[in-house]
């Protein structure tokens, strides 16, 4: 605890991580746990400054799926992401071949897995046994999913080519990541790099965005004079120690740079929540 704020304050870097997001160290508070009952309790523990300040937590919905679609030139999940619709059930439909209204939990929860698994590279294995079914069905899930988003698995082939090529790939805003293993005689060597060239451009471009979102919130925050401040990044979320005179301008202000950080075809959405601690905002 710092002796003159009587506060915990963490480290963020800005260079540790390969895709470029913040890392937090001394206490890490990004990877406080929030699926778990005691994990729900630590979170308790995180409270604004006074009573006159209560905790704003604003996280981007999706946004590596979002970003997908806008790398991919997916038809069909640019269509869902802009037509509202829940991609996950989107996706099950497709993969499934029924209504989006006879999607049940079971095939929206494979539908989630091979959706945040193809961002990652998985493979039928890793499928099956992260939802507990047979290989054989995890490849038909996988083939199903790259039939219907053509786009996807032809994104997948073209910066995979393009890492072999230049041995780099890029993010929306043009940083790199140099991948030098790419044309490893090692197959294990060279499908790690594979896998990078698929999720760098993904993750990195969901770094920039955060990053460029809290440099625009920053600077509004600053020109105002606000009382309220941004204390705390965790990935894809904002935390915000927010005064009660500033509740509803601060959610505006979030909600509109968070949201127009870039100009694309597939909208950013922001959740906004509230409370007088880290896991009832959250």
């Amino acid at each position: 605890v710092n002796p003159l704020t009587n506060r915990l304050h963490t480290t963020f870097n800005q260079s540790v991580t390969s895709t470029g997001r913040l890392s937090s160290v001394n206490p890490n508070l990004q990877n406080i746990p929030i699926r778990t009952s005691r994990g729900m309790q630590v979170r308790k523990a995180f409270i604004p400054r006074s009573e006159e300040y209560f905790l704003l937590a604003a996280d981007y919905s999706q946004i590596e799926l979002r970003i997908m679609a806008l790398l991919s030139e997916d038809k069909a999940m640019i269509r869902a992401f802009n037509e509202g619709i829940d991609i996950h059930s989107a996706t099950a439909s497709k993969v499934y071949k029924v209504a989006v209204s006879d999607v049940n939990k079971t095939m929206r929860s494979n539908a989630k897995a091979v959706n945040f698994g193809i961002i990652y590279g998985i493979s039928p294995f890793g499928l099956a046994q992260n939802i507990g079914i047979s290989r054989k069905e995890a490849k038909e899930i996988i083939d199903q999913y790259f039939e219907e988003f053509s786009g996807v698995k032809k994104y997948m082939d073209r910066i995979i080519d393009q890492a072999r090529k230049f041995k780099y790939v890029e993010t929306l805003m043009g940083r790199r990541r140099y991948l030098l293993d790419i044309n490893s005689q090692n197959a294990v060597i060279r499908s790690v790099a594979e896998r990078n060239a698929i999720n760098a451009p993904i993750q990195g471009s969901a770094a920039d965005i955060i990053k460029q979102a809290m440099i625009k919130i920053h600077e509004v925050i600053n020109e105002r004079g606000m009382k309220s401040k941004m204390v705390l990044q965790v990935h894809d979320e904002l935390v915000f120690d927010t005064h009660n005179t500033e509740r509803e301008e601060l959610k505006e202000i979030v909600k509109y740079e968070m949201e127009s950080v870039i100009d694309t075809r597939v909208p950013l959405v922001v959740d906004v929540g509230e409370g007088l601690n880290w896991l009832e905002a959250h």
